[in-house]
């Protein structure tokens, strides 16, 4: 089983920048991918952004332009560079790791845009 640790969430205003963190650890050598979903209030979660093993990198079209995703392999961790932030991207943010063909989650970190 794997265990992801995220960190990084808080406060920030429209225009401005937040990166999230999120450390795997435990039966880590059969991930695949690694990414973020999101979700609003009264809102379905929503799949934000992805990477493989391989580096292909996907987004969703809403945040395309304005996230980045990373990994850093050595460290286990993947990260998601969220730049020109919007009201509409508050969220709560989970990381993802697919692994054997399971899913393992996060426990979420809250991003709030606001001024």
């Amino acid at each position: 089983q794997v265990q992801l640790v995220e960190s990084g969430g808080g406060l920030v205003q429209p225009g401005g920048s937040l990166r999230l963190s999120c450390r795997a650890s435990g039966r880590i050598n059969n991930i695949t991918s690694m990414g973020w979903y999101r979700q609003a209030p009264g809102k379905q979660r929503e799949w934000v952004a992805a990477e493989t093993n391989g580096g292909t990198t996907n987004y969703a079209d809403s945040v395309k332009g304005r996230f980045t995703i990373s990994r850093d392999n050595a460290e286990n961790t993947v990260y998601l560079q969220m730049n020109s932030l919007r009201p509409e991207d508050t969220a709560v943010y989970y990381c993802y790791a697919n692994s054997l063909g399971r899913a393992s989650w996060g426990q979420g970190t809250q991003v709030t845009v606001s001024s």
